[in-house]
């Protein structure tokens, strides 16, 4: 989960901003975490809170920590529909099909035990608010990707079973993308790019920079390479420290936890 959160801090300057090079500065002074970080931080408590619960009171749990931490971290960088979603005292799915679904969910990933859980759960993350196939969908992409890396796919494999199951189109080069690519917010639009940074990388790291350098909304393209290439690769020690430097204590914690849980 942390790999997801470290690619949104780096792809968080060029969000606005894009590069279309690999050998930008990782961080500077203005990277932080936004909405991605914030969200994958509240999903990954929600579960952490719920394990053992029927759908209904995960999704319950899902909506309390979600709104919490969106509360909490008003200035994230939401997007509209969901700026009000987390005010509302009941909030309802309205059909979205952006990327928000994709960009928080990488811990069902690590938390689950089978694939058919994984994409269950990733279902019940995306349902809550991006109630779209399409969102739903990119949800299930990389969760299922996270899974897959994490209990010893090969890269292979790994593109064979999302294209088939979710009919993304990873037969396409990051050097036949870059050029055209442009701001895309819906996952159908960003999270094969994402799935496809993560296939052509040599290392964690690379899976980032290669992400941000399609441009677009770089900051949730390198937040999902990255839960994709943690689970494969590892993390560097180096860069999880800055993640962490750059976290605040309350944020530091949930990463925490998560990580004892996780083991466990």
């Amino acid at each position: 989960m942390l790999g997801a959160i470290f690619g949104d801090i780096v792809g968080s300057v060029y969000e606005r901003f894009n590069t279309k090079r690999e050998d930008f500065p990782l961080l500077s002074e203005w990277s932080r975490p936004t909405d991605d970080s914030i969200m994958t931080l509240a999903v990954a408590k929600a579960l952490m809170n719920s394990r053992g619960e029927n759908d209904e009171e995960i999704k319950r749990e899902l909506v309390r920590c979600m709104q919490h931490l969106g509360r909490k971290y008003p200035r994230a960088g939401y997007g509209g529909h969901f700026r009000k979603w987390l005010q509302y005292k009941d909030p309802k799915p309205y059909y979205s099909y952006g990327n928000g679904s994709g960009m928080r969910v990488s811990s069902v990933g690590w938390l689950c035990q089978t694939l058919e859980e994984t994409l269950h759960v990733a279902e019940l993350t995306a349902e809550v608010s991006h109630n779209h196939p399409e969102g739903i969908k990119g949800a299930q992409a990389i969760a299922a990707s996270v899974f897959l890396a994490r209990t010893g796919a090969s890269k292979e494999d790994i593109r064979i079973y999302i294209a088939n199951a979710f009919g993304y189109d990873l037969s396409r080069t990051l050097d036949e993308i870059r050029p055209k690519y442009h701001f895309d917010v819906s996952c159908q639009g960003s999270v094969p790019e994402a799935i496809i940074a993560f296939y052509e990388s040599s290392n964690y790291e690379d899976a980032v920079r290669k992400a941000v350098s399609l441009g677009g909304d770089s900051d949730t393209i390198a937040c999902m390479a990255g839960a994709v290439a943690e689970a494969y690769y590892g993390m560097p020690e180096n860069l999880k420290a800055e993640a962490m430097r750059i976290l605040d204590p309350y944020c530091r914690e949930i990463v925490e936890e998560f990580e004892r849980f996780s083991s466990t």
